[in-house]
């Protein structure tokens, strides 16, 4: 089984790699101001995961500076998560909020979803 998942996962990288999405066009300070606004935010992850790579081309679309954690290449990461999110699955979006609480978002569809809501690209550029 093993070797399913590594062909599978060479398989899913190869494609994401030639079908990159473009970058979208923000300004230097939007870019300034969007790497200030995520310090708070992480995404827990594995390179080879279907669903990562949705959220991570979801990122490259949205050109935000996201801070990328590999659960299975980092076992600091992985306890991280289990125990801050209570699972290890992935994506997990981790969100620290202002107020000091810290908000972990699993499924790739809601942190979609959420991303484009929060910080939408202005089409004007």
């Amino acid at each position: 089984m093993k070797v399913v998942r590594w062909v599978l996962g060479l398989i899913v990288m190869a494609l994401h790699g030639l079908t990159l999405p473009r970058r979208g066009k923000r300004s230097p300070q939007q870019l300034q101001q969007l790497e200030e606004a995520l310090q708070g935010f992480a995404l827990y992850q594995l390179p080879t995961c279907p669903f990562c790579v949705k959220v991570r081309r979801s990122l490259r679309r949205l050109n935000l500076p996201l801070e990328l954690r590999d659960v299975r290449g980092d076992a600091r990461h992985r306890q991280d998560l289990i125990e801050g999110g209570g699972r290890m699955k992935v994506p997990c979006l981790r969100i620290d909020h202002q107020d000091g609480h810290t908000e972990w978002m699993y499924e790739s569809d809601d942190i979609v979803a959420f991303l484009n809501k929060r910080f939408p690209l202005d089409d004007a550029h």
